[in-house]
Formats: C-alpha cells, sequence, structure tokens
C-alpha cells in the first residue's frame, strides 16, 4: 500500500536564539496543504518573503545550512529539517521571526517533540518518492570526502567521520529506517573543537551558543585558567574537563554521539532535495557542503528524468512572442537567427521553436544528397531559447548580451531534417543568480527526443 503524504495536524511554536546570531526568534510550524513542501516565512521583514526549502536556494555551508530567496535568508535550518524529514512530514510551512532558526539544545530533539504534540496526520495525495536506480557519487578527494547513493527499496544512511583527533577519531554510524530517527538520531547535538571556540566568537559568530547547546572536545589538555577564561566569554560557570575529553558537564548519549549527529545533518541536508528518495546512502567525512552537492546533483537527476519524453503540450499557432519581438530580444539575425516563436514561458522556463526547412544554408554542404541540421545549430538554436528567457528578466534587454559559459552532456537522439520542425523546452537547474545562469534544455521533433543537454551561460551588459 502506497504511503501518503504527511502534514501536521494544529500549529506549534518553538522559541530559542540562533547559535550565530544570537537572536532570540520564534518558530511556527503551520500545517499546509498535499504538495505543498517545505517553505519558511519571514515574518519580520516586509511582505513577510516566502524561502522555499531546496537545494538550490543554499547560499552558505560554512556553519550550517542557509538558504535565501528573493534576497530573504533563513539560517542554520538543519536541525529543524532533520526533524520533518525523520518524522516523515511532507508538508508545512514555517513562520519565523528572525533570520535564524533557533539551536536548542543544538540537536532536533525538541523539534521533533513539538511536532509530536501538534500531531501528524495523513493527507490525501501519496509520498512522491524518488527511487533511486544507479550509483550516484559526490567526492572531494582533496578533503577525503565521498558520499554514494546505492539503488536500494528503502531509505537507509551510513556514516564514518574522522577528524584525526586523540578524542574524535574513526566514529561510524546508521540509521536503517526513518522509524528509529526519534530515539537514535535525534537528540545527538552538535560538536564543537575547543580551540575553534574563541576564533568564532571574535568572528562574529555563535553568539547564541553556550555550554549546553553544543559538545565541546579537548583534542590536548589545556590548563584550567584558560577553561575557566572560555566559560567566562560564555557567561556560564566554571567548569572542569571530564575524562571523556569533553569540556562542558553534559553527558554523552552515545559513545558515538558526534558520528550520529553528523548523520541528522545528511537528513536536513538531503531534505532539501524536495521529496523523500529510496535508495542507500553511504557517507565518508560529510559536511554541509558535500551534503548540499549532493542534493542539487540528485535534483537535477530528478528534473532530467521526470522531464524525458514528456512532449509540451501548448498552442502552436498562437506564439506567446513572434520573431519580430524575438529580434527586439536576442541580438541574433538571419542567417543565423534559429528562434522562430516562444510559445509559453513562466519565470524558470521556456518553450520555443524553430521550423526547420530545405532552404537553410547550411543544407548545401551538410550534406549533399542527405540533408541533416548539424548538431551544433540545434545546440545553438536550444541556447537562443534559453537566452530570450534570461534576456526576458531585464527592463532593457536589448543592452545585453549572453555568452556561453559550458555546454555539458549533450546527446543526439536522431537526425533533424528538412520539414521537421524543432520545440525547445529549457528550464533552470539553480536560480539565476549574479549574472549566471544553469540550465537543462530538450529538443523534440513531434513527440520524439531529439536532442537534450545542460548548459550554462552568462548575461553581461554590453559596454
Amino acid at each position: 500500500m502506497s504511503k501518503k503524504q504527511k502534514t501536521i495536524k494544529k500549529p506549534v511554536t518553538l522559541s530559542g536564539k540562533g547559535l550565530h546570531t544570537g537572536l532570540q526568534v520564534d518558530l511556527t510550524f503551520i500545517p499546509a496543504p498535499d504538495n505543498h513542501g517545505y517553505v519558511f516565512k519571514r515574518l519580520d521583514l516586509e511582505n513577510k518573503p516566502l524561502i522555499h526549502a531546496i537545494a538550490e536556494n543554499v547560499t552558505d555551508t560554512s556553519r550550517g545550512t542557509t538558504i535565501e530567496e528573493n534576497g530573504a535568508k533563513i539560517g542554520t535550518i538543519e536541525h529543524v529539517m532533520a526533524a520533518l524529514y525523520g518524522l516523515e512530514i511532507d508538508n508545512v510551512l514555517m513562520e519565523i521571526s528572525g533570520p535564524e532558526a533557533p539551536i536548542i539544545d543544538g540537536s532536533s530533539k525538541f523539534v521533533v517533540k513539538a511536532l509530536k504534540e501538534a500531531g501528524i496526520v495523513d493527507q490525501q495525495e501519496n509520498k512522491n518518492y524518488y527511487e533511486i536506480t544507479e550509483k550516484i557519487v559526490y567526492s572531494d578527494p582533496d578533503k577525503e570526502i565521498e558520499i554514494v547513493v546505492f539503488p536500494d527499496d528503502k531509505f537507509s544512511v551510513n556514516v564514518m567521520i574522522d577528524y584525526n583527533s586523540r578524542v574524535l577519531g574513526h566514529q561510524y554510524a546508521s540509521l536503517e529506517r526513518l522509524h528509529d530517527f526519534e530515539q537514535e538520531i535525534a537528540p545527538c547535538r552538535t560538536f564543537v573543537f575547543f580551540h575553534e571556540l574563541e576564533f568564532l566568537l571574535k568572528n562574529n559568530l555563535i553568539k547564541g551558543g553556550d555550554l549546553e547547546n553544543a559538545i565541546v572536545i579537548l583534542e590536548h589538555e589545556v590548563p584550567q585558567e584558560e577553561l575557566d577564561r572560555i566559560a567566562d566569554l560564555f557567561n556560564k560557570p566554571r567548569i572542569k574537563r571530564n575524562s571523556e575529553g569533553v569540556m562542558n558537564n553534559l553527558d554523552m548519549y552515545f559513545t558515538n554521539e558526534p558520528a550520529r549527529h553528523k548523520l541528522l545533518d545528511i537528513l536536513g541536508d538531503l531534505s532539501l532535495i524536495g521529496r523523500p528518495i529510496k535508495g542507500k546512502i553511504v557517507a565518508t567525512r560529510p559536511g554541509h557542503h558535500a551534503n548540499n552537492q549532493l542534493a542539487r546533483k540528485l535534483r537535477t537527476i530528478i528534473k532530467q528524468t521526470e522531464s524525458k519524453n514528456v512532449f509540451p503540450e501548448y498552442d502552436m499557432e498562437k506564439p506567446l512572442i513572434n520573431v519580430m519581438q524575438i529580434m527586439d530580444i536576442l541580438p541574433h539575425r538571419p542567417p543565423f537567427l534559429l528562434v522562430d516563436k516562444i510559445v509559453a514561458m513562466t519565470e524558470t522556463s521556456i518553450v520555443g521553436v524553430k521550423n526547420v526547412t530545405m532552404n537553410e544554408g547550411f543544407f548545401v554542404g551538410h550534406f549533399p544528397g542527405e540533408p541533416i541540421m548539424p548538431g551544433v545549430l540545434q545546440v545553438e538554436a536550444m541556447a537562443q531559447v534559453g537566452g530570450i528567457l534570461v534576456l526576458s528578466s531585464v527592463p532593457d534587454p536589448e543592452n545585453y548580451a549572453t555568452y556561453f559559459l559550458k555546454i555539458d552532456k549533450v546527446k543526439f537522439k536522431r537526425k533533424v531534417v528538412p520539414g521537421d520542425t524543432l520545440v525547445f523546452k529549457l528550464e533552470y537547474l539553480a536560480p539565476f543568480r549574479r549574472g549566471i545562469v544553469y540550465m537543462f534544455g530538450q529538443a523534440y521533433v513531434g513527440k520524439e527526443l531529439a536532442m537534450e543537454g545542460e548548459m550554462m551561460a552568462q548575461i553581461v551588459k554590453k559596454k
């Protein structure tokens, strides 16, 4: 039997300080409809902007996971997101009164408690799982980081960490089923090395940190006066190191609590895929940056997989933008203008048409007796369609040019010949930021996929 999507039964609020900002914030979880996903709402900003919790919106992973949309940010969201994913909640609106989620005790325990008190209820729609069908890898050999996702009929995670430390060397943690998340992973708190504390404080971070919301690990013997000085910086009572090499007086819930917390972080960061997956994750030395890179990669694969062979059904007779209007947007002119009309466009996608006729000049030599449209011109035509989408986002497109930065994963599925009508469908793979756009495009002849590929381009103002 298919599992149903879930939300919460009633609103519930958590309050606390942000780890890095130190600001007191209220975070209210509100029931949301089917297929809503995870969305934050900044109540403290004008117009109360929404920020969708998806991998492409991550803008910082240095000391937690920060997402941003339309200039509005939410920081340190990973523990909140892990609780939602661990409890298999699919849809929720999160209203927050500041720029950072509350750290509370540095784990997901109290978030889980609040969500369960609100009640978790089934919805009408089935869960939209993505099943991993082939091995997917993200690696950073220089940092000895590797995260691999293997095909499996259920979700599980295995994590290995190694900090080359006498106190925190190799540790291993696993989660074989989400049912065990609440007891085995949610209570596991974040950790920091003692030598990092003063640096973080001096760099305007961990303003909301104290000796009760993080495990502070001593790698080496430290004089008691130094322990006292750091405790004073946090305005906490002076304490002594215990025998496990932990500075504060917190008892470890598990001998491998740091590894379990890294597993918690993976769940929080991979929740930004936007849907549950079925697959086995094996992670070596993971971190927020690596987690996000894997989540972005999975979102790209999902978009490409699910858009394959889905021919765009639009009214081809009534162009949204005709060829004369296209020439007001693009600098290209015949014979190098390879778009005849645009039939659909949103903020993140576009559909354009190229009619291929025997009058095309390139058919004279490509090839005599067997006219075939060159693949490079198919790519160029698709890029011109994408350029129209990008340039339509500025008020004066005639003053901008679009330049290729990269073309990748281009595949040609069939010949394009005179008489064919090419329909190009493109969509953003990542939000359009700092003049850089990353797209996935497909070209169809009839309902048959003719070509596909990824492209990255830059929009530059003309001198």
